[in-house]
């Protein structure tokens, strides 16, 4: 049974790195190149991360964002006039606006989560357990501002479509955004509010496209760092399931950088 249980383990975390990266599986461990990393300063991907405490005020600026995108859909009144008055500015100074950098700009800060590790300029985690921080807040993102779109049914200002609400775009962006600060936050806040720039430089896009009003934009940042804040709660405790607690760490996982392409080996003694 124990033997089955680790087998079952192994299998998931394989599952979860074949989507960062190529994986080989080998008996025993081999030396390799690992992306250029000295092994005795690379962190072991088997440590244990340590949970963050949950705290309500986290949560406070992303539930009064999410909170004022619900209020302005159901209100006939000052809060849907600003989104009107928003959107007839935007277009009336610039009604040719047709610039998509808003669908790459979104991946900015989580892209210069890489580079900066890669330039030797350590975050928290190692690059296994920040992307599968990250990969967690895209998925809770994803998943919440899915059904969101699906049950509110609003319409675009373009009239494109009736999935407006929350602006998916400024929700990526911006748990991109809060992925950089928890990241580098203890290394120089600054680099963390470069990512909320980029974020909201993202979100006024959707606007000037004609894609989102703002109301949209305001709770897709909400809904972006919310879940962002509830990935870095839940994958530590995920990640203490999958290793188990109290047994011998039997799984071993290495970058590596073998014919010029970028995956992991992993070592599993049974």
């Amino acid at each position: 049974m124990i033997r089955l249980v680790g087998a079952i383990r192994c299998g998931f975390i394989c599952f979860l790195l074949f989507l960062t990266g190529n994986v080989s599986v080998a008996q025993q461990v081999d030396t390799t190149k690992n992306l250029g990393l000295n092994p005795v300063e690379l962190k072991s991907i088997n440590e244990e991360i340590k949970p963050e405490k949950f705290k309500v005020t986290h949560f406070i600026a992303p539930v009064v964002l999410i909170g004022y995108g619900f209020a302005t859909v159901y209100d006939h009144g000052a809060l849907q006039q600003l989104d009107f008055s928003t959107r007839a500015e935007l277009q009336e100074d610039h009604p040719r606006f047709a610039y998509h950098v808003d669908d790459y700009a979104q991946f900015a800060p989580m892209v210069a989560v890489y580079a900066l590790n890669l330039t030797g300029i350590k975050g928290r985690h190692n690059l296994f357990d920040a992307s599968m921080l990250y990969f967690t807040s895209a998925a809770i993102m994803g998943i919440s501002t899915h059904f969101v779109k699906q049950g509110v049914h609003r319409l675009r200002p373009d009239g494109s479509g009736y999935n407006s609400f929350p602006s998916g775009h400024t929700a990526s962006a911006f748990a991109a955004a809060e992925f950089l600060y928890q990241e580098f936050k203890y290394k120089s806040p600054w680099i963390g509010y470069a990512g909320y720039f980029v974020a909201t430089a993202t979100g006024t896009l959707r606007m000037y496209n004609n894609k989102h009003w703002f109301s949209d934009v305001v709770a897709g940042a909400g809904f972006g760092i919310a879940s962002t804040k509830l990935g870095y709660l839940v994958y530590p405790q995920i990640k203490k399931l999958i290793n188990g607690r109290g047994e011998k760490q039997n799984l071993t996982v290495m970058p590596t950088f073998e014919q010029h392409q970028l995956g992991y080996r992993i070592s599993y003694k049974l």
